[in-house]
């Protein structure tokens, strides 16, 4: 198999395992976006791009939680499908992730997380039929067919979320061969948009923290990260 495309093999078993570790089993925090993206980084060869995307991510989901009856939007997609997608960009483009990459990934593909709660409610309904059912062959005393009813729940999460990110990194692979296309000014200004998307997920998280005077602890920690932005720009230019 050409190495691309068991790269997007090994992101689609990734993402399928930590889709599971999210809702169906272990539940440990594997799942979260720095360790979700770290790993698939990890996993791909390309950690830094994890690690980059995966803190920006956990930020901006940081004050999510999943209680009671409420979805809140998938954080674990986000982070896999995202890292999946820049890593096999910058593969495409025969060096390793820059800002430019990270920041085209965030905004290509920042609706993962509404994607992966739509998912989850329709996989969710299936996952209650078969449960129902379950309880009704252990009632009659099935214990085994029972069991098996309740492990085949967990499968069409699997093959759902390994679809969803294999699918990232295959469309990552092919935007990365278009990338050389793109003109230079427009990657530049890629590149410095990265620090204020940062910026932006760290006021998130701030204001999320319900932390006395968050609000203003964030909008002082993104003045002075555009601000040393702006002034590195100026002095390279």
């Amino acid at each position: 198999m050409h190495v691309g495309w068991l790269h997007v093999a090994m992101a689609g078993a990734w993402g399928a395992l930590v889709g599971l570790e999210r809702r169906a089993f272990l539940q440990a925090m594997f799942s979260r976006p720095l360790v979700a993206a770290t790993g698939m980084g990890l996993l791909l060869g390309q950690t830094q791009t994890g690690l980059y995307l995966g803190m920006i991510l956990e930020l901006f989901y940081l004050g999510t939680a999943s209680l009671g009856a409420a979805l809140p939007e998938n954080d674990t997609l986000a982070a896999s499908g995202t890292t999946a997608a820049a890593v096999m960009m910058a593969s495409q483009t025969g060096g390793g992730g820059t800002p430019a990459i990270w920041s085209l990934s965030l905004i290509l593909f920042s609706g993962l997380g509404l994607l992966g709660r739509l998912v989850d409610r329709k996989v969710e309904v299936h996952a209650a039929g078969l449960s129902t059912h379950g309880l009704e062959l252990a009632e009659a005393g099935e214990l085994e067919r029972a069991v098996r009813q309740n492990l085949f729940g967990i499968w069409p999460y699997a093959l759902v979320y390994f679809a969803l990110n294999a699918g990232c990194a295959a469309l990552g692979m092919w935007i990365g061969s278009l990338l050389s296309h793109v003109p230079l000014v427009v990657l530049r200004g890629l590149a410095w948009a990265f620090p204020a998307m940062a910026s932006v997920a760290a006021a998130t998280a701030a204001r999320g923290s319900h932390a006395r005077n968050a609000a203003l602890w964030g909008l002082v920690g993104g003045a002075v990260m555009t601000g040393f932005t702006l002034v590195l720009a100026w002095v390279r230019a």
